[in-house]
């Protein structure tokens, strides 16, 4: 698992909890994970109306029970929700909820309902703001504040009324996939039982969502009526929510809590999973090579366990002896951009010549099956600086600078590549796109500076 920081807008129309404001919250990028909401949500998705290959599931490294969509088709789906769930089906109901909001274009519709709310406040600040000036500071004081209330109330209402048309859509979807829907209902009781935590301080007309206890009660005769509510869970995809759970407890939680939830004596695959994690992260080479061992011994040919051997390795200092696994994990991963990134690194982190033309091989694949990897632009500028392609690590510098919005660092890159590679081939052409969408991104930045 890796982390990469992005920004997200404060407003999170799609939550299923009200959401906390998100800023620089860190993203985490896993293989095995980004597989799993791929094949758990392709049903879904198609059953929304929309194109699994344009639809992304993505992970947030926070412990809040939460879910959002912001804009585009990016279902965001928090750590603590996957910690939370006892199982697949109930993630994608989540998921289900999230579609709904995307399908049904409600981050459009809820940017176009906080028009008539802003004005709204405006008014009540203009009358307030006159009562004022005319000797009246409590009564100003008073219709501002009503105004305001006033205001949060409609857009809240609207915003609710959003919520209960995507629960509605979910169900539908997850009909249309033959996934029963019981697990949106279970983990809305578990959203209930938090509430009930707060029980006479909740006021039901100030929240963004419906009561859990009211959406249990709206949802659950639709849901019974399903012809798929007596589907079977794919005990397959089970399997692999577990193993995806452990490693996330390992990587996110403190080693101490992981070793609680999964101690010694538990010598089960996701024990092994989530205590290799831990001791990796806690530094304890040893002991998480002794687990990724287990691990690779318990199912040699899996890549995701030969991926975790591979980088106890690699972080361990030993690049060389990563090699081996890490190279069938990539093989065997069909060339997955992550994992092939970690292999890159391994091949240019031992320091040895010969391993860098495969380096760059391996490199150049994954950067062209995954378009937000930063960190795989990183290493193939690396690889090409060790061979002396100063014009191809620029333009590898020009790609993630690109990606990471630097648009200054992006276009002079860009421009020191096309002056230093053959006119008009592939990698010129790029250069010369990369050049004029971030001169015209960088352009715009200084306008809006002064």
């Amino acid at each position: 698992m890796k982390r990469s920081a992005a920004r997200l807008p404060a407003l999170l129309i799609g939550a299923l909890l009200w959401a906390q404001p998100a800023a620089a919250q860190s993203i985490l990028r896993d293989a095995e994970t980004e597989s799993m909401f791929q094949d758990m949500s392709t049903g879904i998705v198609k059953a929304a109306g929309l194109d699994p290959r344009h639809v992304k599931v993505v992970l947030i490294n926070d412990d809040s029970i939460n879910a959002f969509v912001v804009g585009g088709q990016v279902v965001y789906v928090h750590s603590g929700l996957i910690q939370a769930a006892d199982n697949a089906n109930e993630v994608q109901g989540v998921i289900a909820h999230e579609l709904g909001h995307i399908a049904d274009g409600h981050v459009i519709s809820g940017a176009a309902a906080q028009k008539p709310a802003l004005a709204m406040t405006i008014l009540s600040m203009v009358l307030g703001l006159g009562a004022m000036a005319a000797g009246g500071g409590a009564a100003g004081a008073g219709i501002m504040a009503m105004g305001q209330q006033a205001a949060m109330g409609q857009y809240l209402a609207f915003n609710r009324t959003q919520e209960a048309t995507a629960d509605a859509s979910a169900i539908r979807y997850l009909a249309t996939a033959g996934l029963s829907g019981r697990g949106m209902l279970t983990f809305f009781k578990k959203l209930q039982r938090q509430e009930l935590r707060y029980r006479g301080q909740i006021d039901p007309f100030m929240q963004s969502h419906p009561l859990s206890g009211e959406r249990i009660a709206n949802l659950t005769a639709d849901v019974q009526a399903s012809p798929a509510y007596n589907a079977k869970p794919d005990p397959a995809l089970d399997d692999r929510f577990r193993r995806v759970k452990a490693k996330l407890e390992g990587f996110v939680m403190p080693p101490e809590r992981t070793l609680q939830d999964y101690p010694e004596t538990d010598r089960t695959i996701y024990g092994h999973y989530a205590r290799a994690y831990a001791y990796h992260k806690g530094g304890y080479p040893d002991k998480a090579d002794a687990e990724a061992n287990a691990l690779v011994a318990a199912k040699p040919n899996d890549p995701y366990f030969q991926e975790i051997q591979g980088q106890i390795l690699l972080e361990a200092g030993r690049p060389r002896d990563a090699l081996v696994p890490l190279r069938a994990a990539t093989e065997g991963s069909r060339n997955n951009p992550l994992i092939a990134t970690t292999f890159g690194h391994a091949l240019i982190a031992t320091e040895d010549k010969a391993n860098v033309p495969e380096a760059i091989r391996v490199l150049r694949v994954a950067t062209q099956r995954d378009d937000d990897n930063p960190w795989a632009w990183m290493q193939l500028g690396t690889a090409y600086e060790l061979t002396g392609d100063e014009a191809r690590a620029a333009l590898a510098t020009a790609e993630r600078a690109s990606m990471m919005g630097d648009a200054r660092t992006a276009v002079a890159s860009a421009k020191y590549a096309m002056a230093n590679i053959p006119a008009n081939t592939p990698d010129w052409i790029r250069a010369q796109d990369i050049a004029m969408t971030s001169g015209d991104a960088a352009a715009n930045q200084k306008r809006k500076r002064r």
